[in-house]
């Protein structure tokens, strides 16, 4: 049986794993399907037996379907460990537990890239959305970008997508921030870039499926729409 409370240990990409006797370091095999002993993260005990002093980072809870598991990510104090098993090696071995696997899939950053339209005026162009997590409020165009893409490029092509509006950077110093929002412990990280448009709302062709309405707002007026954490932190660049 699994431990409700383990430790994730994790030094620039090693990750601790052990058997289910508490004993490690072990390593993963790429494409093992196994119904033997899994491959797991330590407890603090088994951490302690290991002689690893370690400070914690955060803390995670996980929610399957009948067990919730807490998980501590932990930065060990000792050299790097290149006898410990590499993180991304972990998800292709299904000896490998599910905890471990979903919580090194927790760790990985999730990208998104907006942009902040202004024209001469000063305004703001925000977008009332349709789906995702803020559906029914007002955002600032973008979302996430696609694998191997600059953030530069994916927020131009989600505005395109999204508004039928081609838009230019200003510059590519973009407001970035970072956030992590719940115990799930996922992480995501927001680079907002600047452009300027002096066109009016009815030149846009609107995604309809994704955003019902655009308009122009004063920094300050975007600001109080805003319910993103991003877009209010970006906004906040402009007063």
């Amino acid at each position: 049986m699994h431990p409700r409370e383990v430790v994730y240990l994790e030094h620039d990409g090693k990750v601790l794993l052990v058997d289910e006797q508490g004993n490690g370091p072990c390593l993963p095999q790429a494409g093992r399907v196994s119904d033997g002993e899994a491959l797991r993260f330590p407890t603090v005990q088994e951490v302690a037996n290991l002689g690893i002093k370690f400070t914690i980072k955060d803390n995670l809870t996980l929610r399957f379907e009948t067990n919730t598991y807490e998980v501590t990510k932990a930065y060990p104090d000792i050299a790097w460990p290149k006898e410990w098993a590499w993180k991304d090696a972990c998800v292709s071995d299904n000896a490998v537990h599910p905890v471990a696997r979903e919580a090194i899939y927790r760790s990985l950053h999730r990208l998104v890239s907006k942009v902040m339209i202004r024209n001469d005026g000063g305004d703001v162009l925000m977008a009332k959305v349709e789906r995702g997590h803020f559906r029914g409020f007002w955002t600032l165009p973008g979302g996430y970008m696609d694998h191997n893409e600059h953030p530069a490029i994916g927020c131009v092509r989600e505005t395109l997508e999204e508004l039928g509006l081609e838009v230019v950077l200003d510059n590519h110093e973009p407001v970035i921030t970072q956030q992590v929002f719940n115990d799930e412990g996922i992480s995501f990280v927001s680079l907002t870039y600047r452009s300027s448009w002096n066109g009016d709302i009815d030149e846009l062709t609107l995604q309809t499926e994704e955003i019902s309405e655009a308009a122009w707002f004063s920094p300050q007026k975007a600001l109080d729409h805003a319910v993103s954490h991003f877009d209010r932190q970006a906004l906040r660049s402009l007063l």
